[in-house]
């Protein structure tokens, strides 16, 4: 009986994977899927509602998305951080009661920003009245959101990113049907190449947005409801002593949601602020509304959808590395924290730096395949401005690990410096130069440049860990370049030879992705026991071509 009781007291979740890389691996492979369904889309999307549209849309999903983060969005990064803390002390009614506070705070503040957002829509984007439409058809999933992301955060403290990863990619397929369809639909009735269709185009797609949250509730709560019985068996299970009352885990909750909530703050600000900048300075020297409306839809609707790709791939490894580094860094556990800390730079730069010189090198091919039609701008500002991808990478997983070890406020007083920067930069250069569209992307990659520098300082104060400089910067970066050659050759040489852009543009990427398989094997210096403890390890030899020796025991 003793025993039984004692299997009962550190009983968890069955079939729970803890395993960090395959988590970040799930999680970024859903991340990478979401975005790609969400770059397929907005093809057909470009198509009925154009760049003027796209202008619309964007106005009104920046002020949206900078909502969003501050009501709800910063509730998973704090519930899988404080529940995760619990979890790693056995402290399992604890966790639980984190996730009814967290509940609480959800439904009240979600609820007020939606409707706050709808109410003063019309003065949140004044300087482009097109997009007050499709501003307050988006305000209600700000209230929406917030259910998405208690439960998503709840179930990845469990160290579990499986069901955030479906419920992204049925979110995703959900926003693509119904934005294109609705979009086709409510812009119908008006004259193609008109502001009156490319505002209710741009409505019609905000629709998508809350039909897509609204599926991935649906099935985050089927997710949920099928492992609460494993759940709360560990709360059950929990003989811990310390149980803390609820006004205490919700005070615990507001201190760490509230420096979350003003770095989401300046990181979504940022956005919109050079939105507001883009127009009013463009608009003092006398440039049309519909070109302004056109360019920020080419940056909006184009470009940062092709940068935000790859970054979707750091930004899932940091969400799987809060958690881990988390209850690391509070059982004091160095050794690990390191670990993880080295293992998600790695995952991370291996795959974002080829995608950053892939992007640049075929920006034409890709563009042209995606958006039929689209404006020779964005060619250039995507190679330009693909150095941006490894940057806002790097940003996106030293913010994670800082919040991870409890220095939450590091990334927001090193994000406000770089806004600044910033800021001060993009009213100059748009205000002395004729740069337009081109001034968004330097300052966009001046910023990114700036927060990747200020979070390593922050990181290296307070971590004393050695970073394999070779694995992770050196390899790809170097494998990288060989790569970009042989993607840019072969698309040049299967083009002369068939003449098709999609068909050239698909083979070029798939021999570029087997060139650099085996050239971050060569360079890399791991060994087939690293290669095999990756995520498809194995598939990543078979691609390589080469053979990977075993390290020599003595």
């Amino acid at each position: 009986m003793q025993n039984d009781n004692e299997k009962k007291k550190i009983k968890k979740p069955s079939g729970i994977r803890t395993n960090f890389a395959f988590q970040a691996a799930v999680l970024a492979g859903a991340g990478i899927l979401s975005r790609v369904i969400g770059l397929l889309y907005r093809s057909p999307l470009f198509q009925i509602i154009g760049d003027e549209g796209n202008g619309y849309y964007g106005t009104a999903y920046a002020i949206y998305s900078m909502i969003l983060m501050i009501a709800t969005y910063s509730i998973p990064t704090a519930v899988s951080k404080i529940i995760s803390g619990k979890l790693a002390l056995g402290e399992y009614r604890n966790a639980r009661r984190v996730f009814k506070c967290a509940f609480i705070y959800v439904v009240s503040v979600g609820l007020v920003a939606a409707v706050l957002t709808f109410a003063f829509a019309p003065a949140l984007v004044k300087e482009q009245p097109n997009a007050i439409l499709s501003l307050q058809i988006l305000a209600p999933t700000i209230f929406l959101s917030g259910f998405l992301a208690i439960y998503r955060g709840y179930l990845q403290a469990y160290k579990t990113m499986i069901p955030t990863s479906i419920s992204q990619i049925i979110e995703q397929i959900a926003n693509a049907v119904v934005s294109v369809l609705a979009a086709y639909l409510m812009s119908r009735p008006f004259v193609p190449g008109t502001s009156e269709h490319a505002k209710y185009g741009a409505a019609g797609s905000a629709m998508g947005t809350g039909a897509g949250v609204l599926c991935g509730i649906i099935y985050i709560l089927i997710a949920y409801a099928g492992r609460r019985k494993e759940i709360m068996e560990t709360v059950e299970s929990d003989v811990s002593s310390n149980v803390e009352s609820y006004g205490k885990l919700f005070r615990q909750i507001v201190m760490i949601v509230t420096p979350i909530i003003i770095a989401a703050f300046v990181y979504n600000i940022t956005t919109t602020v050079d939105m507001k900048i883009f127009y009013n300075v463009l608009n003092s020297k006398n440039v049309d509304r519909v070109e302004s409306a056109n360019l920020y839809g080419i940056f909006s609707g184009q470009y940062m959808v092709l940068i935000n790709l790859p970054v979707s791939i750091a930004s899932a490894v940091g969400t799987t590395l809060i958690p881990n580094i988390s209850g690391a860094f509070t059982k004091g556990d160095k050794a690990e924290t390191n670990h993880v800390y080295n293992q998600s730079m790695s995952i991370t730069m291996m795959v974002t730096i080829p995608c950053a010189v892939g992007i640049g090198v075929l920006s034409e091919p890709i563009i042209t395949l995606l958006f039929r039609g689209a404006d020779p701008l964005v060619f250039k500002a995507l190679t330009a401005g693909c150095i941006s991808v490894v940057f806002y990478s790097l940003s996106t997983l030293t913010n994670s690990i800082l919040q991870g070890i409890g220095k939450v406020m590091e990334p927001v007083k090193n994000a406000t410096l770089a806004l600044l920067i910033h800021l001060v930069f993009l009213a100059a250069i748009l205000k002395f130069t004729d740069a337009k569209l081109f001034g968004l992307v330097a300052a966009t990659i001046l910023y990114s440049l700036l927060a990747c520098i200020f979070n390593h300082i922050s990181v290296s104060k307070y971590m004393s860990t050695k970073l394999d400089v070779k694995k992770i910067y050196l390899a790809p970066a170097v494998a990288s370049i060989f790569m970009g050659i042989v993607a840019w050759g072969s698309y040049q040489i299967f083009y002369h030879l068939i003449h098709m852009n999609s068909v050239s543009v698909v083979l070029a990427i798939l021999l570029a992705v087997i060139f650099y398989a085996a050239a971050i094997l060569a360079v890399g210096g791991y060994t087939k026991e690293e290669i095999l403890a990756m995520p498809k390890g194995t598939l990543i030899l078979k691609l390589s071509l080469i053979h990977i020796s075993e390290p020599t025991r003595p």
